[in-house]
């Protein structure tokens, strides 16, 4: 299953390269935080910079990053990581990891994450895709995240779109079984194909049947407000690694 993934994405990544300056605030946050919340994929192997991070199999050891056992949810996209500070505030007995390519968006999550006094957070840099296929071990997630994706509207840029058949394998693969994938978006035939595709994963259930009404305790953004004025809502899709079903907490 990795190694199909890995071979579907190379030379296809899903995210653009958009560089961009941190302002000043985020430079600061990054400088002071970074080394303790912070870590690049480029350093989590076997001989690099970050090895005290990993097990025996190279897999990501949270306990060793976060100091505790607890459960895991994953980010994948965390942009400038409103909702991902909101949602590890909201729930500080499990730990939470989001992982980013854009630096200012990591130094903005970083200054929130300060703010906020979060303990239960940790930002990997890197894609997200290989953090999965070659850093999470199978069955290890409680819930795994994909907010607002980059849609790629183009009809020849559809195969970026992160949302494939492979990649949501890999994805459920990494969930522990009860654990729940949820995906959001507001690009109406970006969602239809992410039901189409999850419909489609035999080791992933819908209990709704379809699009989930959306949870309350998701944060609405400004963004996803602006979106609905624009005639453009968000579907939100709960699915249900098989095996078993979340007992309590938010659900993803």
């Amino acid at each position: 299953m990795e190694e199909r993934a890995t071979h579907a994405r190379r030379g296809i990544v899903s995210f653009a390269d958009r560089g961009g300056r941190m302002t000043a605030g985020q430079q600061r946050a990054w400088d002071r935080s970074w080394p303790r919340l912070g870590a690049d994929l480029a350093d989590l192997t076997p001989d690099g910079r970050r090895a005290d991070l990993l097990d025996d199999d190279g897999r990501l050891d949270p306990a060793a990053w976060f100091g505790r056992e607890a459960d895991l949810r994953l980010e994948i996209g965390s942009g400038m990581g409103e909702t991902t500070a909101a949602l590890a505030a909201a729930e500080p007995d499990v730990d939470h990891v989001a992982v980013e390519v854009y630096p200012p968006g990591l130094g903005q999550l970083l200054m929130r994450a300060d703010e906020a006094g979060l303990a239960n957070l940790r930002l990997l840099r890197g894609d997200a895709v290989v953090v999965l296929s070659d850093r999470i071990a199978p069955d290890r997630l409680a819930g795994l995240r994909v907010f607002y994706p980059d849609p790629w509207p183009k009809r020849r840029h559809h195969k970026r779109r992160l949302v494939q058949p492979e990649t949501v394998a890999l994805m459920a693969s990494r969930l522990r079984p009860g654990g729940v994938l949820h995906l959001a978006t507001d690009v109406a035939d970006y969602a239809d194909w992410m039901l189409e595709v999850t419909d489609a994963e035999p080791t992933l259930e819908n209990p709704h049947g379809g699009f989930a009404p959306r949870p309350a305790w998701r944060p609405r953004t400004k963004f996803e407000s602006r979106a609905e004025v624009d005639g453009r809502p968000s579907r939100d899709l709960l699915l249900v690694r098989t095996g078993g079903f979340p007992t309590s907490g938010t659900g993803s």
